[in-house]
């Protein structure tokens, strides 16, 4: 048994953390780009993709420590250091995700859906800027109060680095086991 839910521990990891990792980390280059140029549809799309497997897979991804979870139980090892701090790792690789990385992108696809409504406004009006309307953009903010400036696509990568190199420690853990007495 203890095989079984190992392989389905590492298959539940490859498939719901390797997908968020990629889509978190490309998602602020992709902010970038659809801030800066409003009207193009495919960098909104893009973003809106990149957000969205992100969402499914980070919730996929309980399924990561839940048969992390079985595995150690089977294995006898809920005690040992290394599991107590990968667990401890994947908590906080969680929060991150849920309290920092998830919301700053769904800021800044308001922002890009801010900048894109007020870029067609603009085109729709002949040209002229409308300071006035709902989805105005008044400097590096929009009128929604959403952060659409660089600064903002930089803090968001810098969220995403930490929770990639939170789950490269849990990954080190697990394939080091550091102080296990079942073998590495």
């Amino acid at each position: 048994m203890t095989k079984f839910f190992l392989v389905l521990h590492v298959l539940a990891a490859i498939v719901a953390v390797g997908p968020v990792t990629v889509a978190a980390s490309m998602f602020p280059p992709g902010a970038r780009r659809a801030l800066a140029d409003p009207g193009d549809q495919r960098a909104a799309e893009t973003l809106r993709l990149l957000h969205r497997i992100c969402r499914v897979y980070a919730g996929l991804g309980i399924a990561v420590p839940v048969l992390g979870f079985a595995t150690a139980m089977s294995m006898g090892v809920l005690g040992d250091a290394w599991l107590i701090a990968s667990m401890a790792l994947t908590g906080i690789a969680a929060a991150v995700l849920l309290a920092l990385v998830l919301p700053r992108q769904e800021e800044l696809l308001e922002a890009v859906e801010a900048a894109a409504g007020a870029d067609a406004a603009t085109e729709a009006a002949g040209g002229t800027t409308d300071t006035t309307g709902a989805g105005a953009t008044t400097g590096t903010t929009t009128s929604t109060g959403v952060a659409a400036n660089p600064r903002a696509t930089v803090r968001l990568a810098m969220f995403t680095g930490i929770f990639n190199l939170l789950w490269a420690a849990v990954t080190i853990l697990m394939i080091v086991r550091p102080g296990s007495t079942t073998g590495a």
